[in-house]
């Protein structure tokens, strides 16, 4: 695409609003964690048009969030009507006219967000993290996820994982608290110390439960623990954080910047994993992170599972947030087959920012029949 080199027009109005369903298949059918398994990432593509250029969005339907593919698509052409005809430079007046037209929807309102960054960065000629205030760092180091098998199993996927340059891995866990250590202690031998291991129990454990296995995982060295229990027992995360050593990070119970003022007042958690889908966009992902900062929490991207696209908008906040000090979940994408968009290739273990306007991230083939209902 062509960079702009001027300012946005004061007539030049957003002429389009498209979607179109995605579905992403996993090249391992049985994948699974504590919270579900399918064999495919449902997601929708968001498309918006000004001026000669489009932005584009995207967005996973997630059924452990209570998300449908349907309810999705049913959300889009409901927020439809507020965008199209609105200023594409008014990304916050806009975002707040939509939070008024529709309560809710945190997952819809991010690929329209991230659509509408996407779309300025174009118009701009300027590459995304310059909306967002400049790239801090042009690299993040990258956490892959170990799904839920036996410890001989996911020591195998471990050491596949290492062999191909990266040095961080996450852990996926189930509650059962010696076959959990196992686990744990397979990967760790197959792939020797000087890899980072974190754990993820998805809600699995008992507060109890998490303390009796993070205590026993920590002679294998890991690194942090995250959601170790369920997301609405927040006296049993604080008890879990104050009981342990390891940093315990929060997931599940950080979906909205409500729940993360809640965890950081009262110094639930020592971290949180920030998602964009889950807050809203970049611009509560953003605020997020500006209450972990003020509170003196950690934060991190957590796990994008869907396009390139999506990883793209994670990485340029990544690479413009001071704060993220520790690997982030960003190529997922990379154990999905049919994505239609192409870059972000991953180099030792790290992406680095992409250079050009916008996400950074390449169309392979226009779809032929988007949603104009």
């Amino acid at each position: 695409m062509a960079q702009s080199k001027h300012s946005v027009p004061a007539d030049l109005k957003i002429e389009s609003f498209d979607f179109e369903p995605i579905l992403l298949k996993k090249e391992d059918p049985t994948w699974k964690f504590a919270l579900g398994a399918s064999p495919a990432t449902d997601g929708m593509i968001v498309r918006l048009s000004a001026g000669g250029f489009a932005g584009h969005g995207y967005v996973s339907a997630t059924a452990h969030m209570g998300l449908t593919i349907d309810a999705l698509a049913a959300q889009l052409k409901h927020l439809r009507s507020f965008v199209v005809g609105a200023r594409p430079d008014a990304i916050t007046g806009l975002m707040t006219t939509l939070d008024r037209g529709l309560r809710g929807a945190p997952q819809a309102k991010a690929a329209i967000d991230c659509a509408l960054h996407d779309l300025l960065s174009c118009l701009l000629g300027v590459p995304l993290t310059t909306l967002l205030g400049g790239a801090v760092r042009d690299r993040i180091p990258i956490l892959r996820i170990l799904a839920i098998k036996s410890p001989d199993e996911m020591a195998e996927q471990a050491k596949r994982l290492v062999g191909v340059g990266y040095r961080y891995l996450k852990i996926k866990v189930d509650g059962d608290v010696d076959l959990d250590v196992a686990r744990v202690a397979a990967i760790r031998t197959a792939v020797g110390r000087d890899v980072h291991l974190t754990i993820d129990a998805n809600q699995s454990y008992t507060p109890k439960d998490a303390v009796t296995a993070i205590e026993a995982m920590e002679p294998h060295d890991i690194d942090l623990v995250e959601q170790p229990v369920r997301a609405s027992d927040l006296d049993g995360l604080s008890l879990v954080t104050n009981m342990v050593s390891v940093v315990i990070e929060a997931d599940e119970a950080a979906g909205t910047l409500a729940e993360i003022y809640e965890l950081a007042r009262n110094r639930r958690v020592d971290a949180v994993s920030l998602k964009i889908a889950k807050l809203g966009g970049i611009r509560n992902t953003l605020a997020a992170a500006q209450i972990c900062e003020a509170a003196g929490l950690k934060y991190r991207l957590g796990a994008v599972v869907g396009s390139r696209l999506a990883s793209a908008f994670a990485l340029h906040l990544a690479c413009a947030m001071p704060g993220v000090d520790y690997a982030c979940e960003l190529a997922e994408y990379e154990r999905l087959i049919g994505d239609p968009f192409e870059g972000l290739p991953v180099e030792n273990g790290f992406l680095l920012l992409p250079a050009g306007v916008g996400a950074g991230v390449v169309r392979r083939v226009a779809h032929s029949n988007p949603d104009q209902n």
